[in-house]
């Protein structure tokens, strides 16, 4: 990565200013029935290439999910504000999924609560949670029986009424996410078909034909060659939503993300901006590594490179 960091900000002021949003919108109603007046944007509100973008608040409260004889969350605590976007990282079965399927619902916590925007996000229909919140998992499940196109097509289906059809600004929506990721060639070949990384990339498209206010991604850089993951990653800072990843490459987290959460055994061990997260003490607790932790010269970003256990 060259140039400066994600924001092309300089690294003293890279996290002040990355997660402020603050934009002139016309008037809009809303899916949900609010509306938008020209020149009184709400906060966490910003202007995409599809119009006005809501960013929700998300904060979760000691929140834990117990199975029988087995605690995978122990009382965690997380907040993201408006705009921002936040990683979540920590060793392999630390969590991490488990805490993004119960921000996005197919889990519901044992103990504690998720709140979007100040809601119960467990008190949220289907319907509602669909239209507020967007997810990108590591695997599509039931999807391979559909094209490229179909598929993200099935994310305006929140924004629809049962049976309503789709028209020409869904896919005109469709077509822009698919340009977004570079994936237009993709459109008509069976997603079953198609690659690790492919797949991956019309993950993220459809979650961008959702319009949601919170975008959760479980390793989004999965499966794809570098160039792809910077312009995922580049792609997701730029929407001006919030966002909650789950992330394995650590230089890649301290690039993109405005704040880490490091979990390990279900509990949050270390939380805050990157440069403070990241440390070589961090690294030899939670991932049993030796590493060195630097400030890269050219994008202000800490840095980790890992050393080889002495011999």
């Amino acid at each position: 990565m060259t140039g400066q960091r994600a924001t092309g900000h300089s690294a003293a002021s890279a996290h002040s200013t990355r997660s402020t949003h603050s934009v002139n919108v016309n008037q809009r109603t809303d899916v949900d029935g609010s509306v938008d007046v020209d020149g009184s944007a709400a906060p966490g509100r910003s202007a995409g290439p599809a119009g006005p973008v809501r960013a929700a608040a998300l904060r979760a409260e000691g929140v834990s999910y117990r199975v029988p004889g087995r605690t995978l969350l122990d009382g965690v605590g997380l907040r993201a504000s408006p705009g921002e976007t936040i990683g979540l990282v920590g060793p392999n079965g630390s969590g991490k999924t488990t805490f993004l399927r119960c921000v996005y619902g197919t889990l519901r916590p044992t103990a504690g609560r998720i709140l979007l925007d100040d809601e119960d996000a467990t008190r949220l229909g289907a319907k509602r949670r669909a239209r507020r919140i967007a997810t990108v998992p590591q695997e599509a499940s039931g999807a391979f029986g559909l094209s490229v196109r179909e598929l993200v097509a099935m994310g305006r289906s929140p924004h629809k009424r049962f049976w309503e059809q789709d028209g020409p600004d869904d896919a005109a929506r469709v077509r822009e996410a698919l340009a977004r990721v570079d994936a237009t060639v993709l459109a008509d070949r069976p997603f079953g078909q198609l690659s690790g990384g492919e797949r991956q990339r019309v993950l993220v498209a459809r979650a961008l034909t959702q319009e949601p206010a919170l975008l959760v991604l479980d390793e989004p850089t999965n499966h794809l060659d570098v160039r792809f993951q910077l312009e995922i990653l580049t792609l997701v800072r730029s929407l001006g939503v919030t966002s909650l990843l789950a992330l394995h490459d650590l230089n890649l987290a301290a690039y993109y993300c405005d704040r880490l959460y490091v979990l390990d055994g279900g509990r949050v061990v270390a939380s805050g901006p990157p440069e403070t997260v990241l440390t070589e003490e961090l690294l030899a607790r939670v991932y049993g590594v030796r590493a060195q932790v630097s400030v890269h010269p050219a994008t202000g970003a800490p840095t980790v490179v890992y050393l080889p256990n002495p011999r």
